[in-house]
């Protein structure tokens, strides 16, 4: 079938096709392909209609595609489901229980493949085991070890006892004897390469890279309140709080979260705090008081479709302006928009040492399918990594604002040095004493935005150019839409087409002007109504995208490569 392969799952939350896709994307990994699956679930803990697909291919892949090689309904609705979204093509292979199967009256009764998954669990032991057998039939559709396949279930039922153990590996041997049979009879089989590159690769989602970047940017506090798509972060770092000293809070609520990580940057911890859009609307007064501060803050806000509860478990890039402009007054920030996990890796890091460095927020922009997916990343780079914490030891003549040519005073914490470290809310002098002097207000405001912000801009990550050396035409996009630009670009197959990917949004690096003297046609691709980006880009740089080269989706589903690749072929002449 080629060098992609494309299998949707999809059934009712608690089903366990989470238990399925993780399975096969670890041994398929493993055995040496490139795997990305994405997810798409609706907002309930049991029933409905969720969907995740794995892509499995012999280069990287990191996009979502509607294509579908293979569907697996695990109950009625499933297929008018991925019917809805345009999920099951003329060539898609449907294998799935009888009674699943029973609304199919328009497709290739070739490609309808009747297999009883349940039957065959309950013959080993439970009904439970069918999602074991499912993974085992399409593990037989590549080369896999059984050996990876069999350690992976030692290691995920080891706490469940020999028996649970050996049933498992009996359902996912029983799974691999249907598979071979439509491999033999050559219904399935996906004949691709496989790389020793992608075995020795990572395994990772986008909340992994934030979280193991909050990790290695040396964060030792979390204080946030549970919201959906941000909630892994904070789960991750619990689950690792011992080994690494983090101390976790899960606060009363967002407001909270933020004062208590604003508090705990004064002490001299490294904080953090992960919300959506609701939750950061609750933060934006205490978002106001690290300003005026000057506190640090690393803030992680992934995104999902509003206004309000919106779609809370859907993907969107709406909160792009409400990052940029929320809390009132004015002061400097820094907002990143990683678009794969190993740059929410490394941003994240850095995130903390320019945060501590220019005692700024820093936001990092996230949304529901960057966190959600999960693929084959590159090791992570760890021996130039540095956490710079940038405090001074104080002298008995300390202050906290002194005012410095650069527009960044030295940061002391208390009970480090002679000095006393004071703080606050209302406008200060530089001793840190409440103030009303407006000849000293003019000056610390100049201090800490006019001055602090030419050094951020400085220091502003310029846009991934990604294409040819010389191109006339160019697409712009900012987090989780690098991927399918990327393979939709390459797909198109034009010598003069290049991506431009932002992930720093805000400050725009320098340099930001250069990229458009040359160019012929600009488009734009955002997860919006308002393409937010597009204007921030003409209020920053006096850049304007015209309104038929933005590419807007706001219907709560990340892009998909094939509608991309449509949209490009029609603009791009």
């Amino acid at each position: 079938m080629g060098r992609d392969a494309s299998i949707v799952l999809a059934g009712a939350a608690g089903q366990g096709i989470e238990t399925v896709a993780g399975m096969l994307s670890s041994i398929l990994k493993q055995s040496g392909y490139y795997v990305f699956v994405t997810r798409e679930f609706m907002s309930r803990i049991r029933g409905g209609t969720n969907s995740l697909q794995l892509r499995v291919s012999d280069t990287r892949v990191g996009a979502y595609s509607r294509n579908t090689d293979i569907a697996i309904p695990l109950n009625k609705s499933a297929l008018p489901h991925l019917r809805k979204y345009d999920r099951i093509q003329g060539s898609t292979i449907i294998i799935g229980e009888e009674e699943f199967l029973e609304r199919i009256d328009d497709h290739d009764e070739d490609r309808v493949i009747s297999v009883g998954f349940t039957d065959i669990a309950k013959n080993i032991g439970k009904k439970l085991y069918s999602n074991t057998v499912a993974a085992g039939l399409i593990a037989a559709f590549f080369d896999v070890d059984e050996d990876l396949a069999i350690d992976y279930l030692k290691e995920r039922f080891g706490e469940k006892g020999e028996d649970i153990i050996q049933k498992n590996i009996e359902a996912y041997q029983k799974g691999q004897e249907e598979g071979k049979k439509l491999a033999e009879q050559k219904i399935i089989k996906f004949d691709m390469a496989k790389t020793d590159a992608a075995k020795k690769e990572l395994l990772l989602s986008g909340t992994d890279g934030v979280a193991l970047g909050a990790i290695a940017g040396g964060c030792n506090f979390i204080a946030s309140y549970p919201m959906s798509p941000s909630t892994g972060v904070l789960t991750f770092l619990a689950d690792q709080s011992q080994e690494f000293g983090i101390l976790v809070d899960q606060t009363e609520d967002e407001i909270s979260a933020i004062n208590k990580g604003v508090g705990a940057w004064y002490a001299g911890a490294r904080a953090m705090v992960t919300t959506s859009g609701g939750g950061f609307a609750l933060m934006t007064e205490g978002l106001s008081l690290a300003g005026m501060m000057e506190s640090p803050m690393v803030i992680h806000l992934a995104q999902r479709p509003g206004p309000a509860t919106g779609l809370p478990t859907r993907s969107g890039q709406e909160d792009l302006m409400h990052a940029l402009n929320a809390a009132h007054g004015e002061f400097p920030r820094i907002i990143f928009s990683p678009g794969t996990p190993e740059d929410a890796f490394y941003l994240t890091q850095g995130a903390f040492n320019l945060a501590a460095k220019f005692q700024v927020p820093v936001i990092i922009l996230t949304d529901q399918f960057l966190v959600d997916s999960s693929g084959n990343a590159s090791k992570l780079l760890l021996d130039d990594l540095q956490v710079l914490k940038h405090i001074v030891k104080t002298d008995k003549d300390y202050k906290r604002y002194r005012l410095t040519e650069e527009g960044i005073s030295p940061r002391g914490i208390p009970g480090h040095g002679e000095g006393i470290v004071v703080a606050d809310s209302d406008e200060h002098d530089e001793e840190g004493h409440i103030t009303e002097d407006l000849h000293l207000r003019e000056k610390m405001v100049d201090k800490r935005l006019k001055k602090k912000y030419s050094l951020i801009r400085d220091a502003a990550l310029p846009p991934i150019i990604d294409g040819p050396e010389t191109y006339s035409k160019l697409v712009i996009v900012w987090g989780s839409n690098y991927l399918v630009a990327k393979e939709a670009v390459e797909k198109i197959g034009r010598d003069d087409v290049a991506v431009a990917y932002f992930r720093q949004v805000y400050p725009l690096s320098d340099n930001t002007e250069d990229l458009f003297k040359d160019i012929e046609q600009v488009c734009i691709i955002e997860n919006n109504a308002t393409g937010q980006f597009a204007r921030l880009l003409h209020s920053e740089i006096n850049f304007w995208i015209p309104e038929d080269g933005r590419f807007l989706k706001y219907n709560g589903l990340p892009f998909a490569v094939e509608e991309v690749v449509e949209f490009l072929s029609n603009y791009f002449k």
